[in-house]
């Protein structure tokens, strides 16, 4: 199981209620050796009932009821309730499979395969219980997880993986449950492409194939891509200080001298996120050039010795596009059009200044039971344009377009992509790349996300499948992405 994080019940997941399973076999409760019984074995019920009730009432009981007072206020309440009817939004309600167990064992952490009936991903809750006789819920985290070992699932052609996702895809948007848009591929073979949904709740305007969705993070792989280039070229070294083409309008030599361009690229900077305090209080319109994020970067300070660990930071990759003007003398913009959109052919992606109209775009929403349609736009909350940390817009066919840029060396030769493309520290992050070796082999990419953002691109480079896909929904990419991954996970040989 990968990317797991404590927190109040924060769950990073999200869709209808599922009937409890028939208690036999390895999914039973008191049928699996396994699961802890009596209190805990209720506890754990209980939190599943409670995800699947969609029951606003039924999760503020459980909250002051079954939960530690630390674990409740970690968020308020509202929040709490917001993303637990989130995930039952994203998973169409989860199904209780077995506890997992490890050798060697989890101290204090008891882990919970479930299955999500909206795209039957495989998903481990890992729980952790006050002392007592109460076991109070103190800790919990949702997470992908590998396939149950006593579960066999058949071997599947080119044209079945194609096929069931059409059915998921179609039964997603029947139900309202996906908005967006997808596109799978073999290298330039374009096998599938599918969107649904709105770009416009408030005109009724359906999303298509070629409509332009938010990156979030994804533009990290475009400027990190860029500064590859460019220490290909000699105009940049991966050891040379960032002080070198930072000043201290910046940042304070103190910090500068310490930290390298390899640790922006590879998030061992130590340095933090823009998206603070001070941003929060600030007006969007205040930030389009990359000059006048300065305010926002200048307290930022490492958390650690700069290469000694992993700490994802938007700071750091912004960085990376204030060295990239630096070094060339243009504008970060104008510079990536140049070096990356226009040698791959991607004419439907940018930093687009949301303010200016542009045409076929999609605006991103997030649930807001508050809200008398349910939704609430981004528009008061993401940046106003954005920049090398992410924040751009594009197309799931530019995206394609950009994989097979990257891996018809029009960008950087293949050793240097290779260096890209390695797991640096173990986090499972490369030079601006993510790196996931799962059932369907290595995958490189990235995905992105804020409030009414969510896309991901995968790279399948053992196989050449291309995957992207893109939503304007919180938590509508990725999950979608994950089952089609475990689809080509089951790829005939």
């Amino acid at each position: 199981m990968r990317k797991r994080v404590f927190f109040a019940l924060v769950f990073l997941m999200i869709l209808q209620p599922a009937a409890w399973p028939q208690q036999t076999g390895e999914t039973g409760f008191e049928d699996n050796p396994a699961m802890p019984g009596g209190v805990k074995g209720e506890r754990i019920r209980s939190l599943i009932d409670t995800v699947n009730s969609g029951d606003a009432g039924r999760i503020r009981r459980f909250l002051s009821e079954e939960c530690t007072e630390e674990f409740r206020t970690m968020a308020p309440m509202e929040t709490h309730i917001n993303v637990f009817l989130g995930l039952l939004r994203e998973t169409g309600g989860i199904e209780f499979h077995g506890i997992r167990t490890y050798i060697p064992g989890r101290k204090g952490e008891t882990v919970v395969i479930v299955k999500d009936k909206n795209l039957g991903n495989w998903l481990g809750l890992t729980l952790r219980f006050a002392g007592g006789a109460g076991f109070l819920v103190s800790g919990a985290a949702f997470g992908d997880a590998r396939t149950p070992t006593d579960v066999v699932e058949p071997s599947l052609s080119a044209d079945e993986i194609v096929g069931q996702t059409k059915a998921v895809v179609r039964r997603l948007i029947e139900k309202d449950s996906f908005s967006g848009a997808l596109l799978i591929a073999r290298g330039d073979d374009i096998l599938l492409t599918m969107a649904g949904g709105k770009a416009s709740r408030a005109f009724h305007v359906l999303n298509n194939v070629d409509t332009k969705f938010n990156l979030g993070s994804m533009n990290k792989m475009f400027t990190s891509t860029a500064v590859m280039r460019l220490v290909e070229k000699g105009k940049l070294s991966l050891d040379d200080p960032i002080g070198k083409y930072i000043d201290e309008s910046w940042l304070p030599g103190s910090v500068t001298e310490k930290i390298i361009i390899r640790h922006l690229l590879t998030h061992t900077s130590g340095l933090g996120s823009y998206f603070n305090e001070t941003f929060v209080k600030s007006s969007r319109d205040l930030f389009r050039k990359l000059d006048d994020y300065k305010p926002l970067i200048k307290d930022d300070k490492p958390a650690f010795e700069p290469g000694s660990r992993y700490r994802y930071s938007n700071t750091g990759m912004f960085l990376l596009g204030v060295i990239i003007e630096k070094a060339t003398g243009e504008d970060y913009f104008e510079h990536i059009r140049k070096a990356i959109y226009a040698p791959a052919g991607m004419t439907d992606t940018d930093c687009y200044e949301m303010d200016h109209p542009v045409e076929n775009l999609a605006i991103g929403y997030s649930p807001d039971p508050q809200s008398p349609s349910g939704w609430r736009n981004n528009l008061y909350t993401h940046v106003i344009k954005g920049g090398p940390a992410g924040g751009g817009f594009s197309t799931v066919r530019d995206l394609h377009k950009f994989a097979l840029a990257l891996l018809g060396g029009k960008y950087v030769a293949p050793g240097t992509l290779k260096i890209m493309w390695t797991d640096y520290m173990g986090a499972g992050y490369g030079y601006g790349f993510y790196v996931d070796r799962g059932s369907a082999g290595t995958a490189v990419g990235h995905s992105g996300g804020f409030d009414g953002i969510n896309s991901t691109l995968n790279i399948y480079v053992d196989s050449g499948y291309i995957v992207a896909v893109m939503s304007n929904v919180d938590r509508g990419a990725v999950p979608l992405a994950r089952k089609i991954g475990s689809l080509l996970g089951r790829l005939k040989k």
